[in-house]
């Protein structure tokens, strides 16, 4: 079993890594959010323990980069214990979040707890009705008719399949999708979903992709 472990603090990193490689894992160190993203791209890691405050990428961004491609099990391991953090971190993706300090037995075993859940495979393909999604050479079509759409776009129509009959929030899309935060009055988002409502929508009478007003998005078929 290999674990990536991305903490910028040297004692924790390295106690981190000398732990689990006294339990029998194979771990590797990253101390910022760009080496470790790469990492967690390149090599397929059987769980990535990530920190939120790191430098050059912080952990939020490194997750949804991450998800952008992956669904490598996430521990949260920081000392940000906010709830609204908590929340975030799992809106984003994370599997599991441990707060700073903690016990290394606790540690290990929520490590252990998410090992026994096995790797997460995303689909490779999605359907929506007459809609695919070839997730792997990132091509849409409807009806057997090819859809081309921008990387932006593609990865707000993944994201809305993924959570396919989820109600996803402007706050939500616009940091999984754009991996920032947007100001409440930004219609960045909407923007978006109307350009998005053009290609594979307009031309058809069975509709996808659904305003619930008030509180966002959702993709799910309705006449």
């Amino acid at each position: 079993m290999k674990i990536l472990i991305v903490e910028d603090e040297p004692k924790a990193g390295d106690y981190l890594v000398k732990g689990l490689q006294e339990s029998g894992y194979v771990a590797d160190l990253a101390r910022n959010g760009v080496d470790g993203l790469s990492l967690a791209l390149e090599i397929d890691y059987d769980l990535i323990v990530l920190d939120v405050m790191l430098p050059q990428m912080d952990g939020w961004q490194v997750l949804a980069k991450l998800r952008e491609r992956k669904e490598t099990p996430v521990l949260f391991l920081t000392a940000r214990d906010d709830v609204a953090d908590r929340v975030k971190g799992l809106e984003l993706g994370a599997d599991d979040y441990l707060v700073k300090p903690f016990a290394f037995a606790e540690f290990l075993a929520r490590v252990k707890t998410l090992m026994r859940r096995g790797p997460v495979r995303e689909a490779e393909v999605i359907r929506v009705a007459d809609l695919e999604i070839d997730v792997l050479r990132r091509r849409v079509s409807r009806g057997g008719q090819r859809i081309e759409l921008t990387a932006k776009e593609f990865g707000l129509l993944h994201l809305l399949a993924k959570r396919q009959g989820e109600v996803l929030s402007r706050t939500q899309i616009a940091s999984m999708v754009w991996d920032m935060n947007f100001d409440s009055d930004t219609n960045v988002v909407d923007v978006a979903i109307r350009r998005l409502r053009v290609k594979i929508d307009d031309p058809y009478p069975l509709k996808l992709v659904q305003t619930v007003r008030g509180m966002g998005y959702l993709l799910e078929p309705r006449s």
